[in-house]
Formats: C-alpha cells, sequence, structure tokens
C-alpha cells in the first residue's frame, strides 16, 4: 500500500463529498471523498497533502 505523499486540489464540492484533482502527476482521475476525511476548513480551489491515510491544507 503506497501512503504517500500525493497533492491535490479541491475541485468542486457535492453535498457531503469533495471532488480532487491529483496535482503531482499528469492524467490522474479525479477523486470522490467524504468531506468527514478531510480538513473543515476546506473550500473549492483549496490544496491538500495526502500522506499516511490522513489529507493536510498546504
Amino acid at each position: 500500500m503506497d501512503l504517500g505523499p500525493y497533492e491535490y486540489t479541491v475541485a468542486r464540492i457535492e453535498g457531503d463529498y469533495a471532488v480532487l484533482c491529483r496535482t503531482d502527476a499528469e492524467n490522474a482521475d479525479e477523486k470522490l471523498v467524504a468531506r468527514a476525511l478531510l480538513p473543515a476548513e476546506i473550500n473549492e480551489g483549496t490544496k491538500l497533502r495526502y500522506e499516511c491515510l490522513a489529507y493536510e491544507i498546504i
């Protein structure tokens, strides 16, 4: 299991989910993530780092 780090941008928020786009890899698919797993302060355009099963704002 690869635990990162990976970098994402919040593309859009859809109710209880956020759609993330990976910014450190080309041709990466969008990723749908439950907002409960993300920092509460996120908005569209927020940059995130995923590492060791946790997301943090960068």
